[in-house]
């Protein structure tokens, strides 16, 4: 007997179109029969009441004529959807589907299977289903097959070899395919979970490692440390941990795009591969931070000779475009010899490690000391109390006297900054300005000393006292500013003081960059407000911004007014600084100034002005009303 696509034999389709016919005949016999009833009842009965019991029962055929009809009708209608409904199936691609007969042999089978077993459809019909499973699978599907046969559906996952060669798992459903109840063979529905288990595995390896580098992330690192730890303390090995960081990389990126970027990165990553034992570690943390997990060190020692290898490696030649290229790095190196330590406190710690080689100048590793953890903490809560002593104003200013040399009378006054903790007293600007500097509070306690300042003065002025211009001091994140010179002519408006009466100070590393700070330096002169230059012969002295920039006055830093009297080299700079001040048609001012000989070195070579402890501290606004009243010796 030869079998269709869908299954159906052809005697079933024969028997089932008699079965239809059948009813349609007896559906017509039963309204004929209905009808003769009904014209025999009205010709032969005349009483009344039989002739409507007839016509009862006449109704009674006609209508179960009409049932019987409507029943064909659904029932053909449904059984022309069957050859639609499995050649859908078969044609389907969302599931594998296969059809075999009681022996396992393919019957029939869709794409979606072809596909996923790595065959074409017409190599597989006529074949038996156990020759592309693999041996320790077999018994397992015969045995299901077995129970299918039986009337049972199951499920069970098995291996089977895939038409290119490679093995693949598939999850297999077996259920009865039945006709006029009994079974003639198996549907087989299929799922491969090789495909679901290799995205599973992609997905987990996108979450724990670096996409571009391919090296593990910060996640997987600290899930190895944590494991790494736990053994090591157990067999008392130490464990050494690296944070490393790229000197400079923003310039590369700057100079040849984040591509090439890139590109440094992986071959950064590759040479930190290189070298390392099979059970060393190497991670992509962020940006161009990168860590490393040493898991047999014999000494501290050793780890940073292991580091000062990696620093070598790194140094070696690149090229990026055809443009060879150096790189540095910093490492921050820790051990687990502090056995409280958690993986997450130890990366902290090479991150602090780090955070030093930088500010020491780079391209070196240093090993972290326990010294430090103190006085981070100490930072840490300095900064926060920074922050609320901005909101408390718990800041002051104190002013220190600046004098002409040749009168000795007070020209002018700077003012500083004091901390008036409320716990700890006066801190000193030491202490406290370098951390502002660095968090970026520098600017909240700037503008306020810069509006104090002015406001001081103004009423200094408004009680009588002399006038004399008050000096600020800017920090470099001040003068960065975009409208340094608006927020300048804002507290100038504010405070009612004229311009001329305040001078900025700057420092000569905030000239490195000419165009900005032309371009800053115009708009402030232009408000009428004096430009100071502090602490002139520490930084970068060019003869080029002294002849370009608009600039009033030139502080001499304290270190060379020091020594003038004790080293000949200190005293010939600042009479050199004051001559060529001079013939630039610039003012001098020198700061420091604790003794008699210096000052009189300094009036013997034209000084203008001076400041320092020899005829006055920084003093308080009172002190200041007190040295400007008539009268005051």
């Amino acid at each position: 007997m030869t079998k269709r696509i869908d299954g159906f034999p052809d005697r079933k389709r024969q028997l089932l179109k008699q079965s239809l016919n059948g009813s349609l005949v007896v559906s017509c016999l039963l309204a004929a029969l209905g009808l003769v009833w009904i014209i025999v009842s009205f010709i032969l009965i005349s009483n009344t009441m039989y002739k409507w019991t007839a016509l009862a029962i006449a109704a009674s055929l006609i209508v179960t004529a009409v049932i019987v009809y409507i029943k064909r009708n659904v029932t053909f209608s449904f059984q022309n959807y069957h050859t639609a409904i499995v050649e859908t199936l078969l044609r389907s691609e969302a599931v594998p589907l296969a059809i075999l007969d009681k022996n396992g042999i393919v019957m029939e089978l869709n794409e979606a299977s072809g596909r996923t077993l790595g065959y074409d459809r017409t190599e597989l019909l006529g074949e038996t289903i156990l020759r592309l499973v693999e041996p320790g699978s077999r018994q397992l599907l015969q045995e299901t097959f077995e129970h299918a046969l039986l009337g049972e559906t199951k499920q069970i996952n098995i291996n089977i070899t895939h038409g290119s060669g490679f093995p693949l798992e598939l999850q297999v459903v077996c259920s009865p395919m039945i006709q006029m109840d009994e079974v003639i063979g198996t549907v087989v529905i299929s799922q491969d979970l090789s495909d679901r288990k290799r995205n599973l595995e992609r997905i987990r390896y996108m979450a724990y490692h670096d996409d571009m580098t391919g090296l593990p992330n910060r996640t997987l690192f600290q899930m190895k440390l944590t494991e790494t730890l736990t053994r090591a303390k157990e067999e008392e090995r130490i464990v050494g941990i690296c944070y490393l960081d790229l000197d400079r990389f923003k310039l590369v990126n700057a100079s040849f795009g984040r591509e090439f970027g890139d590109i440094l990165l992986m071959q950064v990553a590759e040479r930190l591969n290189r070298d390392l034992d099979d059970n060393d570690f190497a991670a992509r943390m962020e940006g161009d931070e990168f860590a490393l997990l040493f898991c047999n060190l014999r000494s501290e020692k050793h780890l940073l000779e292991l580091c000062r290898n990696l620093l070598r490696s790194i140094e070696e030649p690149y090229e990026l475009s055809g443009f060879p290229l150096h790189i540095t790095a910093s490492i921050g190196l820790v051990t687990n010899r502090n056995a409280d330590d958690d993986s997450y406190s130890l990366i902290k710690k090479a991150d602090m490690a780090l955070v030093k080689v930088k500010e020491s100048g780079k391209n070196d590793c240093l090993l972290y000391s326990e010294d430090w953890s103190n006085s981070s903490l100490e930072r840490l809560t300095l900064q926060h109390e920074m922050y609320r002593a901005i909101q408390r104003e718990e800041f002051i200013l104190h002013y220190q006297p600046q004098y002409d040399l040749s009168s000795g009378t007070m020209v002018g006054v700077e003012a500083l900054v004091r901390w008036n903790h409320p716990i700890k007293g006066m801190i000193p600007p030491g202490n406290f300005i370098p951390l502002a500097e660095e968090s970026g509070m520098i600017v909240q306690i700037g503008d306020w000393v810069l509006e104090e300042a002015c406001r001081q003065n103004k009423a200094w002025q408004d009680a009588g006292l002399p006038l004399m211009p008050v000096s600020v001091n800017l920090s470099i994140r001040q003068f960065v500013q975009t409208d340094l010179a608006g927020k300048v002519a804002a507290v100038l408006e504010k405070t009612g003081l004229d311009p001329k009466y305040l001078d900025l100070e700057i420092t000569e590393s905030m000239t490195m960059d000419v165009s900005h700070v032309s371009r800053c330096l115009l708009d402030l002169t232009a408000l009428g407000v004096n430009i100071s230059v502090d602490d002139f012969g520490t930084g970068y002295s060019s003869f080029h911004y002294l002849k370009n920039f608009p600039i009033d006055r030139l502080k001499i830093d304290r270190s060379f007014v020091r020594d003038i009297q004790q080293d000949p080299s200190d005293a010939e700079i600042v009479a050199a600084i004051i001559a060529m001040a001079h013939n630039l048609n610039i003012q001098v001012i020198a700061e420091g100034v604790e003794t008699e000989g210096q000052m009189e070195f300094l009036r013997k070579h034209k000084c203008d002005e001076m400041q320092g402890f020899f005829w006055s501290p920084p003093v308080s606004s009172e002190n200041i009303e007190q040295m400007l009243s008539p009268g005051y010796a």
